[in-house]
């Protein structure tokens, strides 16, 4: 009796550690974990620029910025970090100087330049990029990327993207595309607020359809590779993937914080309603003192669930921010990365309702309106603008919505590294 105890013992030991290493063979590898599994044999004998920041690490946590200075078959000889800064810390908008890290110089993209000058690059035989974009066209860690394109395919150097995943999955696509003449550092390129590419596919996306600037007239490409992810699929949410999520700035410290800002990130640039930017909720509230929270809950809740977005009442307060000292009263929203959600259109949505409570909040006398606003650049759609500020139907706000979408979805997916399941 007592052997066949022990054998089953170790029948169910043997199943739980095949149980164990099927679960981790289903991790997500990400580009970095590919690259130190190849012995970084795809960079050997070459100085390396490295663009990067805390986001930046290996599946085990390691910093990657770490792992090419102790790497022994190249060699790092600066580092480039975007927007917050190498640890992130700075905040939206700020300009970081340049530093010393790992006993190499560290220019910062978010100072005084804002694209590598030929001097950042020329010690370097190629640049590799290893940071986690968030999915959004507003986040300026994929403008960062355009710029050192383009530097890189003046300046003769090849780039190496170390692949991420998309948190927000390589399925939703949601937002018009941006108008030409509203592109800036904050929607550089004209795609959806919410374009469903990793950074690399982002970048292959911008060599393929010839996006980066002209020169002399003649379309411009950056030397270009990508090394792909292990059993990433555009399916998957960032809880499928098995990764820990470091923060990517100072108010995105969750993945719930991605999601949220594919909601309100936009409403957070218009003044009528903070989003919970300073409470342990950042873009995840839509809240002001002068909201009445169960009439404005019952006239949004149903659009936004048709969206995929669930909401209940929520009151914050915090000492800094738009309302500081008061209790902002109104909505907090969740998703939870399902591939139907339409975040973006959700925005929307709360943009209306707040435009039905508070009209005179959605005036040019209200709201800064000019060409240049942060609100109509991250919008990036004159139409849709307009017909918020201009008293269009809340139909006309909605015709506008997807402009564009369907094209860009046909041509990205020329551009697609990973399966959908």
């Amino acid at each position: 009796m007592k052997f066949f105890t022990q054998v089953k013992m170790i029948a169910i030991l043997i199943l739980m550690q095949g149980m164990a290493l099927s679960q981790e063979s289903n991790t997500v590898l990400l580009g970095i974990d590919n690259l130190i599994e190849m012995g970084f044999a795809p960079l050997a004998g070459k100085r390396i620029a490295l663009l990067t920041n805390t986001s930046g690490r290996t599946g085990n946590l390691e910093l990657t910025a770490s792992m090419f200075a102790q790497s022994e078959e190249c060699s790092l000889v600066c580092i480039l970090t975007p927007e917050h800064g190498f640890y992130a810390t700075a905040p939206a908008g700020q300009e970081v100087g340049n530093d010393s890290l790992y006993s190499v110089p560290t220019y910062s993209l978010y100072g005084k330049y804002r694209r590598p000058v030929k001097s950042m690059l020329e010690s370097c035989d190629i640049v590799v990029v290893d940071i986690q974009d968030i999915g959004i066209r507003s986040y300026t860690y994929i403008s960062t990327l355009y710029n050192l394109m383009d530097a890189c395919a003046e300046f003769g150097k090849p780039i190496l993207i170390l692949d991420r995943p998309n948190p927000l999955g390589g399925l939703i696509v949601d937002g018009s595309v941006a108008d030409q003449d509203m592109l800036s550092f904050v929607g550089i390129i004209p795609i959806p607020y919410l374009h469903g590419l990793t950074i690399g596919e982002f970048a292959l996306y911008v060599n393929g359809e010839g996006l980066l600037p002209k020169r002399n007239g003649k379309t411009v490409k950056a030397e270009l590779q990508v090394l792909k992810m292990k059993h990433w699929k555009r399916s998957m949410s960032w809880e499928q993937t098995g990764l820990k999520f470091v923060p990517t700035s100072p108010n995105i410290p969750t993945v719930n914080a991605i999601r949220g800002c594919a909601i309100t990130g936009p409403i957070g640039e218009i003044g009528s309603a903070g989003i919970g930017i300073g409470t342990s909720f950042p873009f995840q509230y839509c809240a002001s003192p002068d909201i009445y929270p169960e009439a404005f809950h019952d006239y949004v809740k149903e659009n936004l669930l048709m969206l995929g977005i669930q909401s209940g009442i929520g009151v914050y307060r915090i000492a800094t921010g738009k309302y500081p000292n008061k209790d902002c009263k109104g909505i907090m929203v969740f998703s939870d990365g399902n591939p139907n959600d339409k975040p973006y259109s959700a925005g929307i949505e709360l943009l209306l309702a707040l435009r039905h409570f508070f009209p005179e909040q959605f005036t040019k006398e209200y709201v800064k309106d000019e060409p240049k606003s942060m609100f109509r650049k991250i919008i990036a759609n004159n139409e849709l603008v307009n017909a918020l500020l201009l008293g269009g139907s809340d139909d006309e706000v909605r015709a506008s919505l997807n402009k564009g979408k369907e094209e860009f979805e046909s041509k990205r997916e020329k551009y697609f590294l990973y399966p959908v399941y």
